[in-house]
């Protein structure tokens, strides 16, 4: 009876868990362009259809906001925000959720000049 009590607290807090973390907006950064990415063999990604390089230090971000490995991700294939290091390596990587792909958002650095960013609403509108 304890045991059968025990699981379904358990089930219950995981599942509070996972619904809490779906509905928490996360944050991107203003410098964050979105973008198609297949993923490869690590550090290869092709990035809106044009072959790109990760950096060795380049973090990964499921749907979640929990750290993906690369390696597990190879074939894969998703819309995303990224940034870009000075050199033009993909340096941090959030795969998107359905509500995030709503939201407008730059594609190229030439849109985010020429749109504005709101931080805390997290939403891009042009000028």
């Amino acid at each position: 009876m304890f045991r059968c009590v025990l699981i379904g607290l358990t089930l219950s807090a995981a599942t509070l868990v996972a619904q809490a973390q779906a509905v928490v907006a996360r944050q991107f950064p203003a410098t964050a362009l979105r973008g198609e990415m297949v993923f490869g063999q690590p550090p290869e990604v092709v990035l809106n259809g044009q072959p790109a390089r990760m950096v060795p230090a380049s973090r990964i971000r499921g749907t979640n906001n929990l750290l993906l490995l690369s390696g597990s991700l190879v074939g894969a294939k998703a819309v995303v925000h990224y940034t870009l290091d000075p050199q033009g390596f993909v340096k941090d990587v959030w795969i998107l959720r359905e509500d995030e792909l709503k939201k407008p958002w730059p594609r190229t650095p030439e849109e985010a000049r020429t749109w504005r960013f709101e931080p805390i609403s997290q939403t891009w509108t042009p000028r």
